[in-house]
């Protein structure tokens, strides 16, 4: 039964409705493919139906989605995962190449607003159980193993390239290696930008499950679809709690984490 349907019955009078399902399944195509089957939203981003490369565009787009995934109280649980062999494929590096020293006042805050909310909101804004499915390697799996449940398959290695690659690391990968794994661990990460294969992933518990690749999504299904099977204010009083340890960290640290990447960021001359 829909949302819109639900409130007419309990005769919510006057509610504004949220947001189209179908509108925004189309507004965001270019990134991401969408499918809602019985409550459970699956978000598959993608870049002309093969993996997606990491870009300002992309940042900007996750951003815009989760505020109306958000929104739309007819999700129930969301499944993210990636296209094909990969999590992303690499970084568009045409995106990225304008030093950001030449960045107006305006491209930095966008910058900055999008980097924080992409997380925030799916730690502070969604309200339902949340799963990620790591298809495959690739950078900024920050989001991933933000989820309430995360898996993976056997060739995912997750790290944090920042400082090999010269920058601060606060866009908010380092923020969660040092809550799930500890700060000495996490540190290591960062300064040697040596990365953690799947199965010591597991082991120390910043993934659930290593899967093969074609078990991967069929899994994810199940767990959603278990997961349905239980009253709706259950489901998401669960997630409300899961989340309650990353929105203290997020409130403490996020921000001003990611504002120390940008200045550091800007203050290269020779990026290229």
């Amino acid at each position: 039964m829909s949302e819109s349907i639900t409130r007419r019955n309990h005769g919510l009078a006057g509610f504004l409705p949220g947001p189209s399902f179908e509108h925004y399944q189309a507004r965001f195509a270019e990134h991401f493919m969408l499918d809602r089957r019985d409550g459970i939203l699956t978000v598959r981003v993608h870049h002309d139906g093969e993996a997606a490369l990491w870009s300002r565009g992309l940042l900007n787009a996750w951003n815009l989605l989760l505020s109306e995934i958000s929104a739309d109280r007819d999700t129930e649980v969301v499944i993210i995962t990636g296209t094909g062999d990969a999590w992303l494929a690499g970084v568009d590096l045409a995106s990225f190449a304008e030093p950001m020293h030449r960045w107006s006042s305006d491209l930095i805050d966008e910058q900055y607003n999008d980097g924080v909310k992409l997380l925030e909101r799916i730690i502070h804004d969604l309200d339902v159980p949340t799963i990620a499915a790591i298809n495959g390697p690739g950078p900024r799996l920050e989001l991933p193993l933000l989820c309430d449940l995360t898996l993976c398959t056997p060739d995912v290695v997750i790290g944090d390239g920042n400082f090999r690659a010269g920058s601060a690391p606060g866009d908010g990968m380092h923020l969660v290696l040092h809550e799930l794994i500890g700060a000495k661990r996490a540190n290591h990460i960062v300064y040697t930008g040596e990365g953690v294969p799947a199965d010591r992933a597991r082991d120390l518990g910043l993934i659930n499950e290593v899967l093969p690749r074609h078990d991967l999504l069929p899994r994810a299904i199940h767990l959603a679809e278990s997961i349905m099977a239980k009253p709706r204010t259950a489901r998401r009083m669960t997630h409300r709690l899961a989340s309650r340890g990353w929105q203290r960290c997020m409130v403490a640290d996020l921000r001003n984490a990611y504002a120390h990447q940008l200045l550091t960021t800007a203050g290269h001359k020779d990026q290229t």
